[in-house]
């Protein structure tokens, strides 16, 4: 009997310890429409469950086809502990990727996003990834000649992070070979910045005060913008914006919390800068979505701009000077939309049509989102 037990152990053993060294991860894309280059979250704690000795300093992600490391990245959210394991993967329509995690020296792969902190303009605050680029205007810049509300683009055409060439040649609106920002913001909502709307206007935030980054890596970046309180038509509100940007994606994640006096609803609208020339609009109420393609400015190119709402939209207004998508929010309860450009100099996007086609099956992408398993 004690033989027969000795017997089984030892067989037990071997697929214990394999268990414990190593996790297999399935990514399976349900759709018709093929996933490339997308950001995967894997929750921190269902790899622990399956490879709960895993050395966080010495571990590699494995293509299990390719047998070649793909980047990954540990996100924290801005907690002590790990969240969620982020890796980046192309899975074509109606099929999936396997992957594997295993004790490894990682690769040392070109980094995909990044952001910072601008104190030396201003109060900036600048991120990017390997498509697009983004600022948001600081407290040192309001009451200027130069102040302005929104989100401001910075468009490039390289996969290469350029945020902190351009301050330091302070020339930021000429082109030195990898893009440059022409975009105007103004007095208005920018590249997809959101306001209250009260009594038929748009209730304007000051410019944000307090910023903190929470996760800053390969893959994603994540930062907080904490905006003061101010007097948005009679109602006193305050808005704490959390913007997510994927490596791939032209389109930034954003997340606000409004906090108010009372427990109605509040409206609010989602803008973009209108030209006075002709551009090209994609209009879509009922999947939220409000794409633009800007008219060519001069030999500095084309902009798209758009913004992807996940809340019902009551009607999208065509103004003289921005375009604006309704909806509304609840006191202290998160709203998540996605707002972004892009550029045909860039050469991924290079007109109105493929503009609108990205945000159709970026809409379609969120609405049937990439199905994980790890055993």
């Amino acid at each position: 009997m004690k033989l027969t037990k000795l017997f089984l152990l030892a067989l037990i053993l071997p697929f214990t310890i394999l268990a414990q060294t190593k996790a297999t991860i399935s990514i399976q894309n349900n759709t018709v429409l093929e996933r490339k280059e997308a950001v995967v979250a894997i929750k921190w704690e269902t790899v622990l469950s399956q490879y709960p000795k895993i050395d966080t300093t010495n571990f590699v992600v494995i293509n299990s086809v390719t047998k070649k490391q793909i980047p990954f990245q540990l996100e924290h959210h801005g907690n002590k502990t790990i969240q969620n394991l982020l890796v980046q993967v192309d899975v074509k329509a109606k099929s999936a990727v396997q992957l594997s995690i295993e004790k490894g020296k990682p690769s040392a792969f070109e980094t995909k996003t990044y952001g910072r902190y601008v104190p030396e303009r201003l109060d900036d605050f600048a991120w990017e990834n390997d498509r697009i680029a983004f600022r948001a205007y600081g407290k040192a810049l309001e009451g200027s000649k130069d102040n302005a509300y929104g989100l401001d683009v910075w468009i490039k055409r390289t996969d290469k992070m350029v945020i902190n060439e351009r301050y330091k040649l302070g020339e930021y609106h000429v082109d030195h070979g990898n893009g440059l920002d022409y975009y105007k913001v103004g007095f208005t909502l920018g590249a997809g910045d959101m306001a209250p709307y009260v009594k038929d206007t748009v209730r304007y935030s000051v410019n944000y005060h307090r910023w903190k980054i929470l996760d800053s890596g390969l893959l994603r970046f994540t930062f907080r913008l904490e905006y003061d309180t101010w007097n948005a038509g009679g109602i006193k509100v305050k808005v704490t914006k959390m913007i997510t940007l994927d490596a791939g994606s032209q389109l930034n994640r954003i997340e606000n919390v409004y906090t108010y006096e009372g427990n109605k609803p509040l409206p609010v609208v989602v803008g973009i800068a209108k030209r006075p020339e002709t551009g090209v609009l994609s209009l879509n109420e009922q999947q939220g979505i409000m794409g633009y393609w800007e008219p060519i400015h001069g030999t500095d190119g084309t902009t798209g701009v758009a913004t992807i709402l996940s809340t019902p939209v009551s009607n999208i207004t065509v103004g003289t000077e921005q375009l604006l998508a309704k909806t509304e929010v609840k006191n202290n309860e998160p709203v998540v939309y996605y707002a972004g450009a892009a550029w045909d100099k860039g050469a991924k996007i290079t007109n109105a049509t493929q503009w609108f086609d990205y945000l159709n099956t970026f809409s379609q992408e969120l609405k049937n989102p990439l199905v994980v398993t790890i055993k």
